[in-house]
């Protein structure tokens, strides 16, 4: 079984174990995270699928957040070329580590 869910104003294809980096979220590591944004839910095969309009009533995904950490380091060079100017900036994008521990939906 496996759903598509919005977090962060993107989207995720999620099945049950699988460990996704997302956006960051305010809960602390070892706590639950529901979200409540689900697109569409399906088995495997295709079969039974639930689409919503926009979202499915009364769907869910479950996740356990494992930790919150930061990506790499993105460097930003600002330059203009017979003046003198050059600024280097380095951005570090704070994210979260969720587990999918259940689809219900």
């Amino acid at each position: 079984m496996f759903a598509i869910i919005q977090t962060g104003g993107k989207q995720y294809r999620v099945k049950e174990g699988d460990v996704l980096i997302i956006e960051k979220l305010p809960q602390a590591v070892g706590e639950t995270v529901v979200f409540e944004q689900v697109f569409l839910i399906s088995d495997e095969a295709g079969e039974k699928v639930q689409i919503g309009v926009p979202t499915v009533a009364g769907a869910k995904v479950e996740g356990k957040i494992l930790a919150q950490e930061r990506s790499k380091k993105v460097s930003v060079v600002k330059y203009k070329p017979k003046v003198r100017y050059r600024r280097r900036v380095g951005h570090r994008q704070e994210q979260t580590r969720v587990q999918v521990v259940g689809i219900k939906g």
